[in-house]
């Protein structure tokens, strides 16, 4: 009788298991996708959206065998409007996984909050902040895109080697832009560079009158940080005033939602430097098809770019991510997803721009182009590739005692 017993018992949880099993495998994934769609990012939010849902349609709505639900937000790169938003989702639509946000603020904000939801995975969208991973990491958010500083290396010495041995910086006055005027910074100003004067301004903010009027004349160039509406506005009103300074851009200057903006100003971005973790010309198979699938997807008559910006090529990767790891679980995502955080954090991500794996700290080490602005026969502008550089980590090169984080005072070498 104990015998019989037994084996029923054995059969009923087998089809039990297999019930589940089943069951289980039907269940909708629900993601949770934040962007900046208002604020001076609301252009490249608006791509980045693109990016991370041209991600899930490749593979037909499905990860891991179970289909996947997008619940998108919207914030404007204020840390405590992207905090709202993703508890909205997290707490009320009950989202599974979040992906997003956009700004470095933002994604430093949005970090803290994900200690406070341990079974839920975050995974970063396009925020490139040092901070965001290198204080105080969060276990259960992971950037598979480099950030702010990575994306920077190599375009110091480019800089030098252009002759401009004395530059001004002009960059928007939040993590993001410290970071990459970090990574621009360690590299000029270690091999001879020299920045008299930093001017922090506002995100958002519209007139550039006295930060206009404080540029020297003795500085060589003008190491511009600016994105979106912030660096069109910035671009307008030094032309307006008969600037002539050459620039070099920080990533977010020369993305492609800047460079389609219309205006003046617009032109004489031809031959600026720049550098980040992508480059519209970049002669490679994976990226040619990215471009091709997003173009498909995305045409210039729906309000996209000519080739993918920055935004959607980082939103793209880290939903990519998101979802190559439910496949490597199966879309099993029990007991608090340790599973599913085991397979992202031991991945090999492939992207459009080359292998990406994780640090420690679930931040990505990858690559960064060194790049310039050119004009296509159509009229378009474009970055071309100068140089890649491979297998950025997170100290840039920097014995790990010498490291600090990027600052309004650091670096400094006036």
């Amino acid at each position: 009788m104990k015998k019989r017993t037994f084996v029923r018992t054995l059969v009923g949880a087998a089809v039990l298991v297999a019930f589940s099993g089943a069951a289980y495998s039907q269940q909708t994934v629900k993601i949770g996708l934040l962007s900046n769609l208002e604020g001076p990012f609301a252009a490249g939010g608006a791509d980045g959206m693109r990016g991370a849902e041209l991600a899930v349609k490749q593979r037909n709505g499905m990860a891991g065998g179970r289909k996947i639900e997008i619940i998108k937000a919207s914030s404007d790169a204020k840390p405590d409007v992207a905090v709202n938003a993703t508890r909205k989702l997290v707490e009320q639509d009950k989202v599974d996984i979040m992906v997003g946000p956009l700004s470095g603020g933002e994604g430093i904000a949005v970090k803290e909050y994900s200690k406070t939801q341990p079974n839920i995975t975050f995974i970063n969208g396009s925020s490139g902040a040092q901070a965001t991973t290198l204080v105080n990491p969060s276990p259960n958010f992971f950037r598979f895109n480099t950030e702010g500083a990575q994306w920077m290396v190599g375009l110091g010495k480019a800089a030098l080697d252009k002759g401009y041995k004395r530059m001004m910086v002009i960059a928007e006055d939040y993590a993001f832009p410290y970071s990459q005027v970090q990574g621009f910074m360690s590299e000029y100003c270690r091999l001879g560079g020299k920045v008299p004067v930093k001017a922090w301004v506002p995100l958002g903010g519209k007139d550039y009158s006295s930060v206009i009027a404080r540029i020297p004349k003795d500085v060589d160039a003008l190491l511009v940080v600016l994105g979106g509406a912030d660096a069109v506005n910035f671009l307008n009103q030094y032309e307006a005033s008969g600037g002539d300074k050459p620039m070099v851009g920080g990533s977010i200057t020369v993305s492609q939602d800047v460079l389609n903006y219309k205006g003046k100003r617009r032109d004489s971005l031809v031959g600026t430097i720049s550098a980040g973790p992508n480059a519209d010309a970049y002669d490679h198979p994976d990226w040619k098809a990215f471009v091709a699938a997003y173009q498909k997807n995305y045409p210039v008559s729906s309000g996209a770019y000519p080739s993918p910006s920055l935004f959607a090529l980082v939103y793209y990767i880290n939903m990519k991510a998101a979802l190559d790891g439910l496949d490597a679980v199966k879309g099993d995502l029990s007991g608090g997803q340790a599973k599913y955080r085991a397979a992202l954090q031991k991945m090999v991500l492939k992207t459009p721009v080359g292998d990406v794996k994780l640090d420690a700290n679930r931040q990505a080490i990858g690559t960064a182009f060194i790049t310039e602005v050119v004009k296509d026969a159509k009229g378009n502008l474009f970055n071309k590739v100068l140089r890649k550089v491979d297998g950025i980590d997170q100290m840039l090169g920097i014995p790990k005692e010498q490291f600090k984080v990027g600052s309004r005072d650091e670096p400094s070498c006036p």
